[in-house]
């Protein structure tokens, strides 16, 4: 008997809490979508490593790329970078000297077609922060 009266009582509770907390968290949510695009650091390609000079001029070529991931959409999931369509960003890495893997280097480009991007991104950090790429 005493747990179909917590059992309720709880279910309520519970209710209540997720209530609250999706009252507060919706205006946040909304406000976040609402922040205006932060300005962002460029980068001219001459100031960026001999390793993703190389790596833009194969995306202007059409590649062919060492990597698998290369060309593959990138999602913008951090939300840094200007907000688009998805399948509007793709991502190349930049080789890094020594690295086992893909290391943390990429570039970020957006636009079609994809051998004549809109703009680039560079990021030696694996998405933590982008510099816009200026010619």
């Amino acid at each position: 008997m005493r747990n179909t009266l917590v059992r309720p009582a709880l279910r309520a509770a519970g209710a209540m809490v997720i209530g609250a907390m999706l009252a507060v968290s919706a205006p946040l949510l909304q406000a976040r979508e609402a922040l205006p695009a932060v300005s962002m650091e460029e980068v001219s390609l001459a100031e960026l490593p001999s390793q993703a000079r190389t790596t833009y001029r194969l995306i202007l070529a059409g590649g062919p790329f060492p990597y698998d991931k290369d060309g593959t959409v990138f999602g913008n999931r951090e939300r840094l970078l200007p907000a688009h369509k998805r399948g509007y960003y793709r991502e190349y890495t930049v080789k890094t000297p020594w690295a086992r893997d893909r290391g943390a280097r990429r570039i970020v480009c957006g636009g079609e077609p994809p051998t004549q991007p809109e703009t680039c991104y560079y990021t030696s950090d694996h998405y933590n922060s982008f510099r816009k790429i200026t010619p």
